[in-house]
């Protein structure tokens, strides 16, 4: 499938509250998601904040509290609840439903969106790497995962 991978920064859980405001869903594993009709010709983009290994949510926040809470402490320079690197540890963007579009296609379309170019782009296995995920119950990267299948240099 093609997709974006960003490593998270800062600057990217800035750029996620700006531009796209409180998540479309959280989940209780530490994903954060937005659906989005900016893909190219208007395909539907999941952008999908990936939780750490083996994420907890901060205590005393409920899950759709959590991404909105620690981006306004980043935007406002205030110590969040807990620090985004603690939490997440990268974005992906890919088509939600499946549509063919070439990966320099969508990563120029990203950039476009996000402001910020992906880390990586490219075609990736997503059913091997949820598979991995799930067979050490979250403890693997998902965006290491990932960034290995594109290529990506270390960071």
């Amino acid at each position: 499938m093609p997709t974006c991978v960003w490593r998270l920064t800062p600057e990217l859980v800035i750029a996620l509250d700006e531009r796209f405001g409180e998540p479309t869903d959280a989940y209780v594993n530490g994903s954060q998601v937005w659906l989005r009709d900016d893909g190219p010709g208007g395909a539907t983009l999941e952008w999908r904040l990936h939780p750490v290994p083996g994420y907890e949510r901060p205590p005393g926040t409920a899950t759709a509290e959590v991404f909105p809470a620690v981006a306004l402490a980043v935007a406002r320079g205030d110590e969040p609840i807990r620090p985004p690197e603690a939490l997440w540890e990268g974005l992906e963007a890919f088509p939600a439903f499946g549509d063919e579009v070439e990966p320099a296609t969508l990563a120029a379309a990203a950039l476009d969106v996000l402001g910020i170019p992906p880390d990586a782009a490219g075609l990736a296995d997503h059913e091997r790497i949820a598979d991995d995920w799930e067979r050490t119950g979250g403890a693997t990267s998902i965006v290491h995962a990932l960034l290995d299948q594109l290529g990506a240099p270390p960071a």
